[in-house]
Protein backbone atom coordinates (compact mmCIF):
# COMPACT_ATOMS: atom_id res chain seq x y z
CA UNK A 1 0.00 0.00 0.00
CA UNK A 2 1.15 3.47 -0.95
CA UNK A 3 1.16 7.14 0.82
CA UNK A 4 -1.96 7.87 -1.66
CA UNK A 5 -3.82 5.10 -1.71
CA UNK A 6 -3.74 5.61 2.41
CA UNK A 7 -4.47 9.34 1.92
CA UNK A 8 -7.21 8.69 -0.29
CA UNK A 9 -8.63 5.97 1.93
CA UNK A 10 -8.73 8.79 4.51
CA UNK A 11 -10.07 11.59 2.32
CA UNK A 12 -12.64 8.68 1.60
CA UNK A 13 -13.73 8.26 4.94
CA UNK A 14 -14.09 12.23 5.12
CA UNK A 15 -16.22 12.60 1.90
CA UNK A 16 -18.73 9.62 3.71
CA UNK A 17 -18.81 12.02 6.88
CA UNK A 18 -19.86 15.12 4.84
CA UNK A 19 -22.42 13.38 3.44
CA UNK A 20 -23.97 12.34 6.55
CA UNK A 21 -23.57 15.71 7.36
CA UNK A 22 -25.49 17.44 4.51
CA UNK A 23 -28.24 14.61 5.05
CA UNK A 24 -28.94 14.96 8.36
CA UNK A 25 -28.66 18.79 8.01
CA UNK A 26 -32.15 19.29 8.19
CA UNK A 27 -31.98 21.93 4.73
CA UNK A 28 -35.27 22.96 4.06
CA UNK A 29 -34.32 21.35 0.38
CA UNK A 30 -34.29 18.04 1.84
CA UNK A 31 -37.87 18.25 4.34
CA UNK A 32 -39.79 19.15 1.10
CA UNK A 33 -38.54 16.14 -0.38
CA UNK A 34 -40.96 12.87 0.40
CA UNK A 35 -39.49 10.20 2.51
CA UNK A 36 -39.14 7.90 0.01
CA UNK A 37 -37.30 10.12 -2.83
CA UNK A 38 -34.77 10.91 0.60
CA UNK A 39 -34.61 7.44 1.44
CA UNK A 40 -33.21 6.71 -2.29
CA UNK A 41 -31.64 9.79 -2.70
CA UNK A 42 -29.57 9.24 0.31
CA UNK A 43 -28.71 5.73 -0.63
CA UNK A 44 -27.52 6.57 -4.16
CA UNK A 45 -25.44 9.56 -2.86
CA UNK A 46 -23.56 6.83 -0.80
CA UNK A 47 -23.15 4.06 -3.79
CA UNK A 48 -22.06 6.67 -6.27
CA UNK A 49 -19.35 7.81 -3.16
CA UNK A 50 -18.52 4.61 -2.83
CA UNK A 51 -17.67 3.71 -6.54
CA UNK A 52 -15.52 7.32 -7.14
CA UNK A 53 -13.56 6.07 -3.87
CA UNK A 54 -12.97 2.66 -4.95
CA UNK A 55 -12.02 4.27 -8.52
CA UNK A 56 -9.54 6.15 -7.05
CA UNK A 57 -8.41 3.78 -4.72
CA UNK A 58 -8.06 1.13 -7.38
CA UNK A 59 -6.42 3.55 -9.99
CA UNK A 60 -3.85 4.11 -6.95
CA UNK A 61 -3.25 1.06 -6.52
CA UNK A 62 -2.47 0.08 -10.10
CA UNK A 63 0.55 3.12 -10.26
CA UNK A 64 -1.01 5.97 -10.62
CA UNK A 65 -0.83 8.34 -7.41
CA UNK A 66 -1.39 11.55 -9.64
CA UNK A 67 -4.82 10.08 -8.79
CA UNK A 68 -4.48 11.34 -5.55
CA UNK A 69 -4.64 15.23 -6.45
CA UNK A 70 -7.70 14.82 -8.47
CA UNK A 71 -9.52 12.63 -5.50
CA UNK A 72 -8.38 15.37 -3.02
CA UNK A 73 -9.74 18.38 -5.18
CA UNK A 74 -13.32 16.40 -5.27
CA UNK A 75 -13.20 16.16 -1.50
CA UNK A 76 -12.37 20.11 -1.31
CA UNK A 77 -15.61 20.65 -3.31
CA UNK A 78 -17.36 18.21 -1.47
CA UNK A 79 -16.60 20.08 1.57
CA UNK A 80 -16.81 22.96 0.26
CA UNK A 81 -20.59 22.35 -1.10
CA UNK A 82 -21.81 20.48 2.20
CA UNK A 83 -20.32 23.82 3.99
CA UNK A 84 -22.72 25.83 1.85
CA UNK A 85 -25.81 23.42 2.62
CA UNK A 86 -24.86 23.34 6.30
CA UNK A 87 -24.98 26.56 7.18
CA UNK A 88 -27.68 27.51 4.85
CA UNK A 89 -25.89 29.88 2.51
CA UNK A 90 -28.25 27.40 -0.58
Amino acid sequence: MTWATVIIFLMGIANFAINRAVFDSGHPLFARLPQASQTLGSRAALVSEFVVLWVALLLSVRGWPIFVYFYGIYTMANGFAAWMIVTRRI
